[in-house]
């Protein structure tokens, strides 16, 4: 096990990779030193030591921003996600202003490009391994089919559940037996959102900060 980082290392080390994943370079030891408002630049390169020695990076000290994170993929392999914490009750369904923050995310785990994140409240869909408080990926270009479990909006809310039909109807039903079934009818204010394509459950959240993900305001998804 890594031996537990200070927490200025820890801050340190957030930065850079905060900073490698907008510019895809590291960066330099001053521009560390400027970020946090250190006078020697020393002191910068005793930290950067301190995360070597610790397993967090490597240095190439012959080099100015010769650091490499170690086990950090940037964008290579990564895509950032919307998160949304509305949606609105018309075309189009998710707005850039109710956009609370991104998830990145290894693009193998991407159907495509379009994929966004909504969060779950409540436990109607217990029984399909979705719980309160997880965040659902979801893909908007998958043709949904029977059986597949979907993100849907009914007027201004949204809901998960495994779509299904009866004759010529919507049917979206709850895996929770304390739930009842919802049937859509041709009048009813509903879209389907798109396919839910992966489950992220967070055991533990940080508090919020820009670009990380939110913990008020969250879009309920029933």
């Amino acid at each position: 096990m890594s031996e537990p980082l200070t927490q200025l290392e820890q801050r340190v080390y957030h930065y850079m990779i905060d900073f490698l994943a907008e510019n895809t370079y590291q960066p330099s030891i001053r521009e560390i030193a400027r970020k946090f408002r250190i006078k020697s630049t020393k002191t910068v390169s005793d930290l950067l030591h301190a995360l070597e020695s610790k397993g967090y990076i490597e240095r190439d000290e012959s080099r100015s921003r010769g650091v490499r994170l170690l086990g950090f993929a940037a964008a290579g392999t990564t895509q950032p996600i919307p998160f949304y914490g509305r949606i609105h009750a018309g075309e189009p369904m998710l707005l850039a202003e109710h956009r609370k923050g991104f998830l990145t995310v290894d693009r193998r785990f991407l159907p495509s490009d379009d994929t966004f994140a909504l969060k779950v409240k409540g436990d109607s869909m217990i029984g399909r391994g979705i719980l309160d408080g997880d965040f659902v990926m979801i893909t908007p270009s998958a043709r949904p089919k029977d059986g597949d479990i979907i993100a849907a909006r009914l007027g201004d809310e949204a809901t998960v559940k495994t779509l299904t039909h009866r004759g010529s109807a919507v049917v979206l039903e709850p895996a929770n037996d304390a739930d009842r079934s919802i049937e859509v009818g041709p009048k009813d204010d509903f879209a389907v959102l798109g396919v839910v394509c992966g489950v992220f459950r967070p055991f533990w959240e940080q508090d919020p900060q820009p670009t990380m993900l939110p913990t008020t305001d969250e879009l309920p998804i029933n």
